[in-house]
């Protein structure tokens, strides 16, 4: 009875936590109000906002004073707050869907898809920017800003206590900046609002109006790719629009511990991280042999090169999902590598998708560290280290053991979903794309994506984004957990 009676009061903990952060997204359904200074004709919509509101307010109310009462103060581990997450993202995604379900008269499905889009910083769309009101428009892209930095990483900025180190691992932060969890994350979300508001000014020094420029700052550092144009970043055809969305794409894929040490001056540890040395040696290689292939002719201009290859490559590893030229326009070896880079995605800890430029590394790295120790003496020591954000971390064969099946879950069901694509009558280079894009949760699309989509689709690329977001093993995990404590209630 007594394991019985910690089960309770963890889970009226869960709860607890889990109210809280649904508490704090019903202030941030208010913020897409923030549009009608831009078309205050648009005020028709907002009931949708505060009917959404409202239940995210009684639902986190319920959550955290009903059946989080009476909770001790717990120290959270990787499977609670596991539970948590899954819990209130779940949550945030139905809640978040309804405004475009009763103010835009989308199916259901066609909601959740656009919500998870949001929230897990993919970028792919069922909606015609053209035809969706600025109100819309603007939530999509708060929802990215928000997702990216994570929802648990606001809670514990804000208000949750420093027990939260379990719901800080379970939001895919392993980099902690200070000692204490609080004070990282408050950190965190320093240099993320402090990035988003340099990204908005140098957009309106570049042309966008204010209302564009808040829009893609905030999708292009948390690594989203909504925009409030059909054409996405190739709209406006502005080479210093280009850069700016470069720098931001840059920033929103590093994490946010290497961040910190560059913020710090400390630039030779910065370039020592392993993940800045991939994400530079895959564009280095990458983009002068994409560019040569791709033409028959050398007669190109730097701005042909920025805009046709460097920003497809750098939208593509950082999952960012942004474009300057439509998907069918691209050579048949920028299509490969940018599935490629998809695929490897940004940084840990960062806001991008993908497996992770640090399990990357780590897995060719061993590949290199096993050859050298074939030759080296049987009697020498063997220490693998390689550099993360301020810190050398020695890597044991538990971890790479750990990486490589992470690794073959993400491609099992990278092929999965690939499979159910061509079930439906799609040509296996498109669908390779599309579930890559999703499963990254990048948002570049060859059009298999969109309104008319059948549901089948959308619901893969659904599972796929939620997947990818939030990683595997962290959803495994809560799921088992959660059944294994109700088994045991239940026989107890």
């Amino acid at each position: 009875m007594k394991y019985k009676n910690i089960l309770k009061n963890r889970y009226r903990a869960i709860f607890k936590y889990t109210g809280t952060i649904i508490l704090i997204l019903s202030f941030v359904l208010l913020l897409p109000l923030l549009s009608l200074f831009h078309n205050p004709s648009e005020i028709n919509f907002v009931d949708e906002f505060l009917l959404a509101f409202f239940l995210a307010l009684i639902t986190g109310t319920i959550l955290y004073f009903i059946l989080g009462k009476s909770s001790e103060a717990i120290t959270l581990r990787l499977k609670e707050g596991g539970i948590i997450v899954v819990f209130s993202w779940i949550l945030a995604i139905i809640i978040s869907s309804l405004p475009f379900y009763l103010g835009m008269n989308m199916s259901l499905t066609n909601s959740i898809f656009e919500s998870v889009s949001g929230w897990t910083t993919t970028g792919l769309t069922v909606v015609n920017e053209a035809e969706t009101p600025s109100i819309f428009l603007l939530w999509r892209s708060i929802m990215q800003f928000f997702g990216g930095a994570g929802l648990a990483v606001i809670a514990l900025s804000s208000i949750l206590p420093m027990q939260g180190m379990g719901l800080y691992l379970a939001e895919g932060r392993e980099d902690k900046l200070l000692p204490n969890v609080k004070n990282s994350t408050k950190i965190i979300m320093r240099i993320y609002f402090g990035y988003t508001f340099m990204g908005a000014i140098l957009y309106k020094i570049a042309g966008m109006n204010l209302f564009d420029s808040a829009n893609h700052s905030m999708a292009a550092l948390s690594t989203g790719g909504f925009s409030t144009k059909p054409g996405s970043i190739g709209h406006w055809d502005n080479l210093a629009i280009y850069l700016i969305t470069i720098l931001l794409m840059f920033l929103g894929t590093i994490n946010f511990a290497t961040h910190f040490v560059l913020l710090r001056g400390k630039i030779k540890k910065f370039i020592k991280n392993a993940e800045i040395k991939l994400m530079f040696f895959l564009l280095i290689i990458f983009t002068p042999l994409v560019a040569f292939l791709s033409r028959t002719n050398i007669d190109f201009s730097f701005m042909d090169i920025i805009k046709n290859e460097v920003f497809q490559l750098v939208s593509a590893l950082s999952t960012t999902g942004y474009s300057t030229v439509g998907m069918g326009k691209i050579s048949l070896i920028l299509f490969f590598v940018i599935i490629l880079f998809m695929l490897i995605g940004g940084g840990t800890g960062a806001t991008a998708g993908g497996i992770k430029q640090y399990r990357v590394f780590i897995i060719l790295k061993s590949i290199y560290w096993e050859i050298k120790e074939q030759f080296q003496g049987n009697y020498q020591v063997k220490e693998n280290c390689i550099y993360k954000g301020e810190e050398r971390l020695y890597i044991k064969d538990e971890d790479i053991k750990k990486i490589a099946n992470y690794i073959i879950l993400y491609l099992s069901t990278y092929f999965l979903g690939v499979l159910i694509f061509i079930s439906k009558g799609y040509s296996i280079k498109n669908s390779m794309f599309e579930f890559g894009s999703a499963l990254g949760t990048v948002g570049l699309s060859v059009g298999l994506t969109g309104a008319n989509a059948p549901s089948v689709i959308l619901w893969t690329e659904i599972f796929g984004m939620i997947l990818g977001r939030l990683e595997f093993f962290i959803i495994i995990f809560a799921i088992i957990k959660i059944i294994k404590d109700q088994k045991y209630m239940l026989l107890n």
